[in-house]
């Protein structure tokens, strides 16, 4: 019999899931089916902690889907491949996808459409993971924002003119899946094995206190959401209406997203080039050396190293760390944000590459609506500030005031001052 099928991707709930809620108001049974991209897994560790995370989220989905007589198809291997087997083995009718807009995904889809076009098989894209896609939220004239501010004014008038949403789906109202029981594999078929590093579940009630809070590390009240909305096991129009009621400071946070999704999407280029061209001219240092101390944690600047090792403990990272140690990477030490762009690639549990390659961008001055490049934090001030009992520094940096701790790598009146004249030179030499 003809079937429909529902591919999981970055969307895995069952509820309030657009690609989902419209595969299941079709006239074919829906099989759900997930694959692990190996394109993707096979630059991860064995022990990766989003696999994990991925993994156990998938077995509640197939525990659910066991209620209806159904269960989720895992398969792993190329997309293509696999899109293959799957067309050889059913009888689609129709394939239902939510919209992933990263350059790798955006070709992979191109790839499976032009796949399924050749066995008349029809392919349903749908927005989902976010609330504005790409060409929604446009200036006037239909060009993109490439200003933050003006970006989130329209963002929020287009907002208020919403539409509330169509009928939305919950697992005790999925009739229409198709009846199978595939067994569902251990995590070492994947090729993985599991992570001890957990993904914490997140709090909403964060929200409310958001400002109160956001800047201060060591009171550790983040809502946790980033890789839930990353994985898309919670619905983006669930926590931006909830954001919208409870905090404004919050909603920004989670438009400034949506504009570095945009920017990706339009200027796909940024992955590996600066969105402001006229900092092509600056001259790195790169030395290996000060990368790994860096990445260790080991700069002799604590509220830098707390941070860092905070991320290569947890896989997490508190936003004010994230900007002290990024900008500390790129203009004190002078090294590429590139580096430090696939270190957080690497380590992240919440790491989303539109997110990641705008926020790097934007701390090495480099990017759209950057920080000025002679805007250079000093993270001694820094932890003055939002650390001035030093808790966060005692947890990650217990050894801060010990003989072995190291002494700091560069000082930073002298590094100020280098980064100033090396920005500087950097811009004339491309005038």
């Amino acid at each position: 019999m003809k079937i429909n099928i529902f591919w999981f991707r970055r969307d895995l709930r069952l509820e309030d899931n657009t690609a989902l809620n419209e595969a299941l108001s079709s006239d074919c049974p829906v099989l759900p089916v997930f694959i692990f991209d190996t394109n993707i897994t096979e630059e991860l560790l064995r022990d990766d902690a989003r696999i994990s995370f991925i993994y156990s989220t998938l077995k509640s989905i197939n525990n659910e889907l066991k209620k209806n007589n159904s269960s989720v198809h895992i398969l792993t291997g190329d997309p293509v491949t696999i899109w293959k087997e799957l067309i050889a083995m059913f009888d689609i009718n129709i394939v239902y996808i939510n919209k992933d807009y990263e350059p790798y995904a955006i070709q992979r889809d191109k790839s499976i459409e032009e796949l399924l076009i050749r066995n008349n098989i029809a392919l349903h894209r749908f927005k989902d993971q976010v609330f504005f896609e790409e060409h929604e939220i446009l200036k006037s004239d239909h060009s993109p924002y490439t200003v933050f501010t003006p970006y989130k004014n329209k963002w929020l008038q287009k907002y208020s003119h919403e539409k509330p949403l169509k009928k939305v789906y919950i697992p005790d109202e999925y009739k229409n899946l198709y009846s199978c029981s595939f067994e569902f594999p251990d995590l070492e078929k994947t090729g993985f094995s599991k992570s001890w590093t957990k993904v914490r579940p997140f709090d909403l009630s964060a929200i409310i206190e958001y400002d109160n809070f956001r800047d201060l590390p060591y009171e550790d009240k983040t809502s946790y959401l980033s890789p839930h909305l990353r994985f898309g096991t919670v619905s983006i129009r669930t926590i931006v209406s909830q954001a919208f009621k409870l905090n404004q400071t919050f909603l920004s946070q989670l438009i400034w997203r949506e504009f570095f999704m945009q920017i990706l999407y339009i200027f796909p280029n940024v992955v590996t080039e600066n969105f402001r061209s006229k900092y092509d001219g600056i001259r790195w240092i790169n030395r290996e050396d000060e990368f790994a101390r860096w990445c260790q944690g080991e700069t002799g600047y604590p509220f830098v190293d707390a941070g860092m090792r905070q991320l290569n403990e947890t896989g997490y990272m508190h936003n004010r760390s994230r900007m002290v140690a990024a900008g500390f990477l790129c203009k004190h030490l002078l090294i590429d944000w590139r580096w430090g762009e696939a270190y957080f690639a690497e380590k992240l549990l919440d790491y989303d590459l539109s997110s990641n390659n705008g926020n790097w961008q934007w701390a090495a001055g480099t990017g759209c609506d950057a920080t000025p490049y002679f805007r250079i934090f000093n993270p001694s001030s820094q932890q003055k500030r939002f650390d001035p009992e030093m808790k966060y520094i005692r947890k990650w940096v217990p050894d801060f005031d010990k003989n072995s701790y190291p002494k700091p790598i560069i000082d930073h009146k002298f590094a100020r001052n280098r980064a100033i004249e090396v920005y500087k030179s950097g811009i004339k030499q491309l005038r």
